[in-house]
């Protein structure tokens, strides 16, 4: 359970410092960068509503786990990491598909949306189940079929969705090619050998991107925070330099990317000043025990 509750409190914390990064960056007010050397880094800063609110990511994603918990149907969202906390086991995958694309598409009824928020409940799934990382990327891509089959039965217009389902496929086929693990014996990610340059890093961020801003998009944005947990390991500091603090929609990836690490790592190595006075922190741990309590009582 604690670990649900931290992926909830730690999506948050993604999506503030990612916002935060994009706010400052946008009002040419200096880079977090600056204000964590200020601060003395990483450890001594504290995310308060004041100066580190978050965003309509971290919005979103509660209201998702609020109807899940709730049963009252699904919040309007593109963060559906909570989809797969409550409907987890692979014996539920069927339900996971479903929830997911269903709320994906009341915001982008667009295949490069809702399959994005697939991907991320997906993820979620995995995180939980205790899968290896390397494997995500490529059973994600395995559980897309079974995406295609219930929209065809349930989307009249299917005809005009396929140019678009096939870019989404491609552009994930070809990271995981690109990082050495799309094949099922092939365990281990492989970096550029500049990959550790921010502004490297970035470049081949926008590449990814479908109109040069890294993680705009469902598919582009859950690629930046797993190839960011993927990196990183179980650094926080790793993470948030490659999923928080780059020149795309970082609230978008470091809101996916701490919420993962949350699932698969807790809270033991993130400082306790970016969440003790988090907003909506109460709230946000509440759902994430909640959805455990729901997620696990099913037989």
């Amino acid at each position: 359970m604690e670990k649900f509750k931290a992926a909830m409190l730690l999506g948050s914390v993604g999506d503030a410092l990612g916002y935060g990064n994009l706010c400052r960056e946008n009002r040419a007010l200096g880079s977090v960068q600056e204000e964590l050397q200020k601060v003395g880094g990483l450890d001594h800063l504290v995310l308060s509503p004041g100066k580190w609110p978050v965003s309509d990511n971290t919005i979103m994603h509660l209201a998702t786990a609020e109807a899940l918990t709730t049963g009252s149907g699904f919040g309007a969202a593109t963060k559906a990491m909570c989809i797969g906390m409550r409907y987890w086991k692979p014996e539920r995958l069927e339900t996971l598909v479903e929830v997911s694309v269903e709320c994906g598409r009341m915001t982008h009824n667009h295949p490069t949306g809702f399959l994005g928020s697939l991907c991320t409940a997906l993820f979620a799934s995995y995180a939980v189940q205790g899968k290896p990382l390397v494997q995500w990327g490529r059973d994600m891509l395995k559980a897309v079929p079974l995406a295609e089959e219930y929209c065809k039965r349930t989307i009249r217009h299917m005809a005009e969705y396929q140019e678009h389902w096939f870019y989404f496929e491609a552009k994930w086929q070809f990271y995981l090619e690109d990082r050495k693990i799309s094949g099922d014996m092939e365990n281990k990610a492989h970096f550029p050998d500049n990959y550790g340059n921010a502004e490297e890093r970035d470049k081949i961020y926008k590449k990814w991107s479908s109109e040069g801003r890294g993680g705009r998009r469902g598919h582009d944005a859950p690629m930046i925070a797993y190839d960011a947990l993927l990196a990183a390991g179980s650094s926080w500091a790793e993470l948030c330099h490659r999923a928080m603090f780059h020149r795309g929609e970082s609230g978008a990836t470091g809101t996916i990317a701490g919420c993962l690490f949350g699932l698969l790592h807790g809270l033991d190595a993130v400082p306790r000043g970016l969440y003790q006075e988090l907003e909506h922190r109460a709230r946000l741990e509440e759902l994430g025990a909640t959805l455990h309590r729901l997620s696990t009582e099913e037989k």
